[in-house]
């Protein structure tokens, strides 16, 4: 990949995008992962107003610290920087508060981590519309595209998506050539939405460059029965969320009525 050439034409993207319509600047979630800390920076490196929110739910520690030291250092190199912590914890408690009891707290583990992204997803468009910004995406390709690792109407719910074009071995390509933090660079990545340290890997069960693997060769028109071991596992993986999380992928099915029954 032409690094510098590829990040140039992301802020480019992103420039012509926001001065066509006629939008002020941007606003992003800064979870202290590599993808949100890439896209914070090309959309900094816009010259457009940019405004970062911090909106811990429960957030580990280290997390909260990363978004917080990578917030700094935009500060420090871009004065279109801008800053909200927003402390949604209070608000996540009420919700699940008001809710129904459930026989087994366990069976509703993914729908409250859902509910967090959605929460958050809604406090950026607060903002946005407060402000006249536009919501930036911070998926990659193979979360967004492969595995459907994102929640929908959560962090999938953008209006933009500067780097859902680019595998996830090419955003830490650039976040390296931007100079993002190394604790981030080095930072195991995971989706923040569970209040612990618990990576992607752990949920999905393969990496990232397994997942760009196995995503070329599904690309390739190759089967599990091209497979033995590890590669087999890892490839299962890959199909078992790509097929599952399809809805994701695809615009929202609408049942079209006949003419003759109008």
């Amino acid at each position: 990949m032409h690094t510098e050439k590829v990040t140039q034409y992301i802020v480019d993207w992103l420039s012509d995008y926001a001065v066509k319509a006629n939008i002020k600047g941007f606003t992003i979630g800064i979870s202290g992962g590599i993808d949100s800390a890439v896209t914070s920076t090309l959309c900094a490196k816009t010259g457009l107003s940019l405004l970062c929110l911090e909106m811990p739910i429960h957030q580990a520690k280290n997390q909260v610290t990363r978004a917080d030291r990578h917030i700094d250092w935009l500060q420090e190199n871009f004065p279109n920087v801008s800053r909200q912590p927003v402390n949604l914890t209070p608000v996540f408690d009420s919700f699940v508060a008001a809710l129904p009891p459930v026989e087994k707290e366990e069976e509703r583990f993914m729908s409250l981590a859902n509910t967090r992204a959605r929460l958050r997803m809604t406090t950026l468009y607060y903002f946005a519309a407060l402000k006249g910004y536009l919501v930036a995406g911070t998926g990659n390709k193979v979360e967004d595209f492969g595995v459907g690792f994102y929640t929908k109407y959560g962090d999938g719910g953008v209006d933009l998506s500067p780097i859902a074009d680019l595998l996830k071995s090419e955003v830490y390509e650039i976040g390296k050539f931007l100079g993002v933090n190394d604790e981030i660079i080095k930072a195991a990545p995971t989706d923040g939405l569970w209040g612990d340290d618990r990576t992607d890997e752990d949920q999905i069960g393969a990496s990232y460059p397994e997942l760009e693997w196995a995503m070329q060769m599904q690309d390739e028109g190759r089967t599990e029965a091209d497979f033995d071991g590890r590669q087999k596992e890892v490839f299962t993986i890959y199909r078992k969320f790509n097929t599952a999380n399809r809805h994701k992928m695809i615009p929202i099915p609408v049942c079209e009525i006949p003419k003759t029954l109008k």
